[in-house]
């Protein structure tokens, strides 16, 4: 089973590639398509220069990988992928080759979190419109696409990734609610720079509290953010139906 787990930034998203790949019969990917859309649109991103001479920067290669069997032979193949990393012309005829899943997070939280990581974020940046996008191209193409909010990973860790298992069709194994400290084989080379938390991890963090505040150049993409982030919401695993 080849799994295509869409995110934004901040959000988790490190983690749960984490779960997955501590099970011994899953290999996983680490943002598949992030030297494409460096080399396609010029953005300056934190050692963008390395990640563009470290991956894959055509988006064809790159598309025809993600339907292809894990490199490391398992049964597997967990994919962490950005959403906004699929701009217009990438390829996306491999949807139709994958378990689609999405991973959601509440705005406020995702912008809290960037921004103390890269100054000025913008809407494309945190992925939440290209996100419901691709979720609306998936479901129009007949596929099954699951939601999970990453607040409720975090409240349920167990619960929430045997619901996640159970709608893959995936048994759930115990291993993927824990990790080695210090990072994944499979990083990618950014993780440098962005996964300085995460690999002082070695499970998921405890719950989430209170909404952070945002300074208020940060109010109107919140709130634009908030509308593709609750459209998504409404599909999410719920805990109740653990």
């Amino acid at each position: 089973m080849n799994i295509a787990m869409w995110s934004g930034p901040r959000n988790l998203s490190t983690a749960m590639m984490y779960a997955f790949g501590a099970r011994a019969d899953c290999g996983v990917w680490d943002e598949p398509f992030y030297a494409a859309y460096l080399a396609e649109t010029d953005l300056e991103h934190p050692m963008g220069a390395e990640i563009i001479a470290a991956g894959e920067t055509d988006a064809t290669i790159v598309a025809r990988r993600c339907a292809a069997a894990a490199p490391g032979g398992q049964a597997h193949f967990y994919q962490k992928h950005m959403t906004h990393h699929m701009i217009d012309g990438m390829p996306r005829a491999w949807f139709a080759q994958v378990q689609h899943v999405f991973l959601i997070r509440h705005p406020a939280r995702v912008l809290a979190s960037y921004a103390a990581k890269r100054e000025n974020p913008t809407l494309a940046d945190i992925g939440f419109t290209q996100q419901a996008e691709i979720f609306e191209q998936v479901v129009a193409m007949g596929l099954p696409a699951l939601v999970i909010d990453s607040h409720d990973v975090r409240d349920a860790p167990e619960a929430m990734l045997r619901a996640l298992c159970e709608g893959l069709g995936l048994a759930f194994d115990p291993a993927m609610l824990s990790w080695p400290a210090g990072g994944h084989a499979d990083d990618g080379v950014w993780a440098a720079h962005w996964y300085d938390a995460v690999h002082r991890s070695t499970g998921f963090a405890d719950p989430e509290g209170p909404l952070p505040e945002l300074p208020s150049e940060l109010d109107e993409i919140f709130a634009q953010a908030l509308e593709p982030y609750e459209r998504l919401k409404a599909y999410a695993l719920r805990l109740q139906e653990v």
